[in-house]
């Protein structure tokens, strides 16, 4: 496993239930995943480092969780020395690396997305073109909103008509021109209650939706999904990996927002807890079995640094995080790590509560309880997520 955050951890977490696992190992990990795998201290994006350990490993597979390393071609480095490996080429990872990119093939494909606009006046979004780890979207319905989004933004960036309408997430599972879809998710991006302030890495998330049901996420696969991965099939850049499409519901139909080249966080927080089909041999490429997922509800809180997204948290110590667990709840570590045998901060999101329920509201309650056991200075959480659903 490869990566250090919330996705990571509960992939970890999922992975360690099967019961095809021999050993598990993580580059570099946190001190959760430290509790279910061997960690390593190899970074994310040392791709000389990580292939070498895992021939020293002599791994099965590799799964790639953050996006950085898949554009930078480490799946291609390790398929070229005979690793499997979860995650697509370089090139096939374009499809989040590049918006100019991923609109291009949306085209070729006959799939509906926003309209790219030629000038930028509000109405209006404006993407940077490439990663930028979730913040580098300023949706700008004014022009003082957009004038503010023109001084921070990078160039190349690109800008797209404003849709309007409820957000989603489907990932699908995908070999080629094959894949299976997880049930739908909904995340929140924006770091204040009621949608407010900076766009984030995500700061909730829950599953399932109350307008979107599990049942309809195949449909959206062969809207969405299938013509993308036929297209960029007959590019010769076959996708092997999650390909996950960020949605919204406008009055015109499904619209595509973004393609990821991963599972996104904290959505994959949410949907794992609802998952009974064993993650592993999914991952492995064996994509001939359907998808078991189980009738209840997950909702994810996501608990960040007082500075968080301008800038992360390093050694402030995180009180209650065993407190939470004893609960019931699933705490996954996202910007965690050690010191003097002290849990301290070492990030902008610090820690993942995941709460399971038979209901959203139930889910929900579960989570909020678990929560308000954990306490580190500056701790910033929403109020507001899964509420009136």
């Amino acid at each position: 496993m490869v990566g250090s955050g919330g996705r990571e951890h509960a992939l970890a977490w999922s992975l360690s239930r099967s019961g095809d696992l021999d050993e598990l190992h993580a580059a570099p990990g946190n001190p959760g995943i430290a509790k279910l795998a061997h960690c390593h201290p190899v970074r994310a994006d040392d791709q000389s480092a990580l292939v070498s350990l895992a021939r020293e490993l002599r791994t099965d597979l590799v799964i790639v969780g953050p996006e950085a390393p898949l554009v930078a071609g480490l799946a291609d480095e390790l398929r070229h020395r005979g690793i499997a490996v979860f995650g697509p080429s370089a090139a096939a990872a374009q499809i989040e690396g590049s918006k100019s990119f991923a609109k291009e093939v949306m085209e070729a494909a006959g799939v509906p997305s926003a309209r790219t606009l030629p000038v930028a006046r509000p109405p209006c979004v404006l993407k940077l073109d490439g990663l930028a780890a979730g913040k580098g979207v300023w949706v700008c319905r004014t022009q003082d909103e957009l004038d503010s989004a023109l001084e921070v933004a990078r160039e190349p960036f690109h800008v797209e008509e404003l849709l309007e309408g409820p957000e989603l997430s489907l990932f699908a599972l995908a070999a080629g021109e094959t894949a299976i879809a997880f049930p739908p998710a909904r995340d929140y991006k924006r770091i204040g209650n009621g949608d407010t302030g900076p766009n984030t890495g995500g700061m909730g998330s829950f599953s399932p939706l109350p307008d979107v049901g599990d049942d309809e996420a195949d449909e959206i696969l062969e809207t969405v999904h299938l013509p993308v991965l036929r297209e960029l099939a007959n590019r010769g850049t076959p996708f092997q990996g999650l390909l996950y499409a960020g949605l919204m519901r406008t009055a015109d139909g499904l619209r595509v927002i973004e393609f990821n080249c991963r599972f996104g966080d904290p959505e994959t927080q949410s949907l794992l807890p609802r998952l009974e089909t064993d993650l592993l041999p999914l991952l492995a490429g064996d994509l001939s079995q359907e998808l078991a997922v189980a009738d209840r509800a997950a909702v994810t809180l996501v608990l960040a640094g007082g500075g968080y997204p301008a800038h992360g948290d390093q050694g402030t110590p995180i009180e209650g995080a065993e407190a939470a667990e004893e609960t019931g709840a699933l705490v996954f570590h996202a910007g965690t790590a050690r010191h003097d045998g002290r849990l301290v901060t070492n990030g902008g999101r610090i820690l993942d509560v995941v709460g399971v329920g038979e209901t959203i509201a139930e889910a929900r309650t579960a989570a909020y309880e678990a929560a308000a056991r954990i306490d580190f200075a500056g701790m910033q959480l929403r109020t507001d997520i899964a509420a009136n659903v």
